[in-house]
This record gives C-alpha cells, structure tokens and sequence, in this order.
C-alpha cells in the first residue's frame, strides 16, 4: 500500500477544492436565463417547428415532394401543438427577449385565445381529413389552416420588414 504523507493530502484536497469552487464561480458568472425567457425561447421554438411543418405539408399536399406517407406526422404535430399556443405566452413574457409578438397578446388577450382555439379546430379538421384518406379534402383544410394562422399572425404578431 501506498502512503501519502498528510500534508500531501490536505495539499491536494486544497487544490482539488480551489479548482471546484473556481468551476462554480464561473458558473455563477453565467447569467441562468430566466423562467420568462426559458418560456419566449420554447415559444419560439415551438412556433418555428410549426412553420416547418406547415411547410413540409405544403410541399406534400400541393404534390411538390413524394413523402405522402409523412403528412400525417406533420398535421398530427400540427395539432398537438397549435393547442398549446395560449399557454405560451402567460404574463410575463410581454418584456422578455426579442419577439415577433405584439402586446396586443395580452392586451386583448381574449381575441387573442378565440384566434387560437380557431387555428387548434383548424388543425384538427385537417389531421381527421388526413387520418380518413380524404384527399379531395386536403388542400381545403390546410388552406383553411393557413387562414386561422395568418389572421392570428396579422392581428397579434409583427409585421416582417422587407
């Protein structure tokens, strides 16, 4: 057995202690965001990936690419999330970070959440045509969708600058 004398060992117990806490001081140097900009930044991505899948279904209902078998994973993602676009933007992330969305989220917040649940019953619509097979119906319902989305995005969302 190897023996380490004691002032070896507080020695590099002070070291292996000074290196530790100077790992905690550097993360406690980095800013932790916030609840509220944890939320803006989920928002975000959540709303991009439906932007994704809006397009990926476009580009398959309007006969642009041949992944028919994939449209139900997109509509179906559609739907389980659009659901939840009201409860992304609870008070307090009006302020937070840099966003598209306007106050009128939460100024008028009820128009806001009619608006939604319109796009979420929109949504629906469109994966049960889907579900069924009822291809005559496709494009319909997803211009349908588009409709709710866009006049949610033109009352309660920044214009684009071009």
């Amino acid at each position: 057995m190897v023996s380490v004398k004691r002032s070896t060992r507080i020695i590099v117990s002070a070291a292996v202690l000074a290196v530790g806490m100077a790992g905690v001081a550097l993360a406690a140097d980095k800013k932790m965001p916030t609840k509220e900009e944890s939320i803006v930044k989920y928002r975000q991505a959540v709303m991009m990936s439906q932007a994704g899948h809006m397009g990926a279904a476009a580009d398959i209902i309007f006969g642009k690419v041949e992944f028919k078998d994939q449209l139900g994973a997109h509509v179906n993602a559609l739907a389980a999330t659009i659901k939840d676009i009201p409860m992304l933007f609870p008070k307090g992330t009006e302020k937070v970070g840099k966003t598209k969305a306007l106050k009128k989220v939460w100024t008028e917040n009820k128009e806001f959440k009619k608006k939604a649940k319109d796009a979420e019953e929109k949504a629906e619509a469109l994966a049960k045509v889907v579900a069924a097979g009822d291809t005559a119906k496709y494009i319909p319902a997803f211009k349908d969708l588009g409709k709710a989305c866009k006049a949610c995005h033109k009352d309660f969302r920044k214009k684009e600058k071009k």
